[in-house]
């Protein structure tokens, strides 16, 4: 079928408020190339949000795919267990840098991996509060449209959200929110709204995702398990974004040195397969009852074949190595653009997570969401699928694969510098 009769199709039966807005129908994809219904060769700068830190249709991932759909798709693990589940969960074991000996529980997705790392929290300390930060995104299912830091488009319509989640602000000195700060919002928090001995979790991202590509502070980090461990709370860090390489470390906890008790991951951990974790500390993560933790899908067959082919290539193809190396080719790119446009500002990037705003005032980093949603169109237009984020929706995110062709990778770039120029014209430096 055309995109045409495709997006018919998706007027006429798909629910508004699960519409994709793009006009555009993936039909094959490989690498950082998506081919659409109508045969156009697109340059995929999103990853499916960050799913894709390998590639589309990564080689090794598809034959472990193929060989476990000729043995087994699904038994429910409860009912009947089998390999895959318990190698991930002794592999992600390995490679998870929280406290203690690491357990593992499988779940289908970021959101759902955030709801159980909070029932267990309340498990193993018997206490209900969670804390988290401004800008956080965490998913959107109720618990964790409560925990996001941004109400619109997550939470708009859907009425009262649960309660005992409350909130601090995020460290974002661009944005006027220092560390100093946000640490005293944080110890406020605890003082005013979320009373320690009933606070059973703090849950940040490292970076944040949706809130903007803005990494905390190791110092920052390091004072937030100092917090928990002074008042008996746990530390869940949210990896679903930022993990599994995206960073240049196999978790962004890592460039800190902090050991949480927990942490969240899905995404890129499967190149594709829907599948998450939550990994912590054995006292913690033993907590709840037998059978208190699982879904029938959870950690499905395919989907942990596909994690474990993901863990060989990291190690066979060192992505962490390319993660840093792209994210430093990101990084000269803008400093270019930063000295080129007025409307470029504060280039980023930790590892391959990397980010620019784009604002209309420098000096006061005003953020110009039109001018985003302006690039992002004309960059489709162009063959080039880009995503912007942020609380005020001015932050454009680059989550190409890590594994993105060096030609491929200047050709984007290129139609992003092309773009803004049409948009805003010459650059005001050449």
């Amino acid at each position: 079928m055309t995109n045409a009769e495709l997006n018919e199709l998706k007027k006429r039966y798909v629910a508004n408020g699960a519409a994709s807005p793009a006009t555009q129908f993936a039909d094959r994809a490989e690498n950082a190339l998506i081919w659409d219904a109508d045969g156009n060769r697109i340059i995929d700068f999103a990853g499916g949000i960050g799913v894709l830190n390998i590639g589309h249709r990564h080689p090794k991932v598809v034959e472990a795919v193929k060989a476990q759909l000729d043995r087994v798709m699904h038994t429910c693990q409860t009912v009947m267990p089998y390999e895959g589940y318990v190698k991930v969960a002794e592999k992600l074991s390995q490679i998870t840098p929280v406290r203690g000996h690491a357990k593992v529980m499988l779940a289908n997705s970021g959101a759902e991996a955030l709801e159980n790392a909070v029932k267990i929290a309340r498990a193993a300390t018997g206490k209900s509060n969670v804390i988290c930060f401004d800008g956080g995104y965490h998913g959107r299912t109720f618990m964790t449209m409560a925990m996001n830091g941004k109400v619109a488009p997550y939470a708009t319509d859907f009425g009262p959200m649960p309660g005992n989640v409350f909130r601090a602000p995020y460290p974002v000195p661009y944005h006027g929110v220092s560390e100093d700060e946000a640490l005293r919002g944080l110890r406020m928090a605890l003082k005013t709204d979320a009373n320690p001995r009933d606070t059973a979790a703090i849950v940040l991202e490292p970076v944040l995702g949706e809130g903007g590509f803005y990494p905390a502070p190791a110092s920052f980090l390091k004072a937030v398990r100092e917090i928990c461990d002074e008042h008996g709370m746990l530390m869940i860090v949210d990896e679903v974004q930022s993990g599994f390489g995206r960073t240049g470390k196999m978790f962004a906890i890592e460039h800190s040195g902090v050991e949480p008790d927990l942490i969240t991951m899905a995404k890129s951990m499967a190149a594709g397969m829907p599948i998450s974790a939550v990994v912590g500390t054995d006292t913690h993560m033993d907590a709840s009852g037998g059978n208190s933790l699982g879904g029938t899908y959870t950690g499905s067959p395919v989907s942990c074949a596909a994690v474990l082919a993901v863990l060989e290539v990291f190690e066979e193809e060192n992505i962490l190595a390319k993660s840093q190396a792209l994210g430093e080719k990101l990084g000269k790119r803008f400093e270019k653009w930063q000295k080129a446009f007025d409307c470029v500002d504060n280039g980023r990037h930790l590892g391959a997570m990397a980010a620019i705003d784009l604002v209309s005032d420098k000096a006061k980093h005003t953020p110009d969401a039109d001018l985003a949603a302006a690039l992002c169109k004309r960059a489709r237009e162009k063959g080039l699928v880009l995503l912007s984020c942020g609380l005020w929706g001015n932050t454009i995110r680059f989550l190409m694969p890590v594994t993105i062709e060096d030609e491929v990778l200047e050709e984007g770039l290129d139609i992003v510098e092309a773009s803004l120029k049409e948009l805003v014209g010459q650059p005001a430096t050449a």
